[in-house]
């Protein structure tokens, strides 16, 4: 046999055998161009989000926020949960008043304690508070600072009310 017409008979052979590959392609062809062109634009749309939070990260210098927060403390087993922390500081609010709701008393006991559990969460947070430092109405303006602050980061705290303070000296 010669060489052209051998050629010739393999390629048939080979195109019968892939004839219903090729009508299974032609009948399939709108799903994986479909699936091809969802995977393409899922791509691309990632690819942009990274593009964006690099940018983003670069115009607020992330890294300089970061970069002096200590996250093994964090971590440390010792260190109770923010979450307890909130609820710490919720029901010692609701001790400082009085029976009757409206006569604003504060326990010492209650008060330090209530200051104790602030400044834990201000660790936890990397918030600077001056509790401990300060007295009188220093110390009145210095809580309402820091549970503002603590506000702010995302620790709901009821509102402080002026009505369920006393200064204490």
């Amino acid at each position: 046999m010669e060489p052209g017409r051998a050629l010739l008979l393999i390629l048939a052979f080979v195109a019968m055998a892939s004839l219903p590959a090729v009508i299974a392609l032609v009948f399939c062809a709108d799903e994986i161009i479909d699936r091809v062109a969802c995977g393409y634009a899922e791509w691309r749309e990632r690819r942009r989000e990274r593009r964006t939070i690099a940018r983003l990260d670069q115009a607020v210098e992330a890294d300089a926020l970061t970069r002096d927060i200590d996250l093994t403390a964090l971590d440390r087993p010792d260190r109770r949960p923010l979450e307890e922390l909130a609820v710490d500081l919720r029901r010692l609010r609701s001790h400082g008043v009085g029976f009757d709701g409206r006569q604003p008393v504060w326990h010492p006991m209650v008060l330090k304690a209530y200051d104790d559990r602030l400044r834990l969460a201000c660790q936890a947070l990397g918030i600077t508070e001056h509790l401990a430092e300060l007295a009188g109405v220093d110390l009145e303006l210095e809580r309402v600072r820091v549970e503002g602050l603590l506000h702010a980061a995302g620790l709901a705290l009821p509102a402080a009310r002026a009505s369920h303070r006393q200064r204490h000296h």
